[in-house]
């Protein structure tokens, strides 16, 4: 094993804990369906003018950037042995 590999390795343990850590702490998204169309209820609020700033969106920025990272990492790991080896 060389230390790309275990690097690597580490990277992908550290990511995937943490993608699942930010996944489940996301809240669950309430979609404007027909019920709303319906019933009359908007979803409209200044909460959601200012999503940007929330929780929610930094939540969301970093789970895309670790789904970047274990993607990046997981390719690394699998390639770079098969020509470096």
């Amino acid at each position: 094993m060389s230390i790309i590999e275990i690097v690597g390795g580490i990277l992908l343990l550290i990511a995937c804990v943490l993608l699942v850590l930010f996944c489940m702490m996301q809240d669950q998204k309430q979609d404007q369906n027909m019920t709303s169309a319906i019933t009359g209820t908007v979803y409209d609020s200044q909460f959601s003018k200012n999503e940007g700033r929330t929780k929610e969106a930094i939540l969301k920025r970093w789970t895309f950037w670790l789904a970047v990272v274990f993607f990046v990492a997981t390719l690394v790991v699998t390639i770079v042995p098969v020509y470096f080896d």
